[in-house]
């Protein structure tokens, strides 16, 4: 079965466990878009989250196949020193089952547990540089805005581009 026959079939699952570090290096580093300091912060996350899995901020997301392997994670959690402001640090989806809705079912999980935990608005940071362009428009289909883009921030050329939606009715959030 393929990613596109079974992305629906995937089966989340919430919090990590001991083999989602290897898990994560394989998915982010198979995605192609990721260098190797950027993959070690995404394994190191969740090494971290795994040494202290009621003291961290990070919340973790898997999407594991019908063999128990993981296909896609989302990584999301609060911004420090803010009131309802969430970040989704990392999702990734396998190569094989991109394009089948997968992906729009993590944000969607994750979107909701972090409204469910207090979260009144999510923002997403991506680069600017034109291999993103098929990520940005994965957000901008999923409801999210453009809030600010920063220029040279990532290297020369290379813009932050920061995304914005809403999780609360706006009146929240005046």
């Amino acid at each position: 079965m393929t990613g596109r026959d079974s992305a629906a079939t995937a089966i989340l699952r919430f919090g990590a466990r001991a083999s989602d570090a290897a898990a994560v290096r394989r998915l982010v580093a198979a995605t192609g878009f990721f260098h190797p300091p950027e993959i070690e912060i995404a394994v190191e996350l969740v090494v971290e989250t795994l040494a202290d899995p009621e003291g961290g901020d990070y919340r973790f997301l898997f999407a594991d196949d019908s063999r128990g392997e993981v296909v896609g994670y989302s990584c999301f959690g609060p911004i420090p020193l803010t009131a309802g402001s969430w970040d989704l640090y990392w999702i990734a989806v396998d190569p094989a089952w991109q394009g089948a809705g997968l992906g729009r079912r993590l944000l969607a999980e994750s979107e909701e547990r972090a409204r469910s935990a207090g979260a009144l608005q999510l923002f997403v940071d991506t680069s600017g540089r034109p291999q993103y362009a098929p990520t940005r428009g994965f957000y901008e289909r999923c409801g999210y805005g453009v809030a600010a883009v920063l220029d040279d921030f990532y290297a020369p050329g290379d813009p932050k581009v920061i995304y914005r939606r809403r999780l609360a009715p706006p009146s929240l959030l005046d």
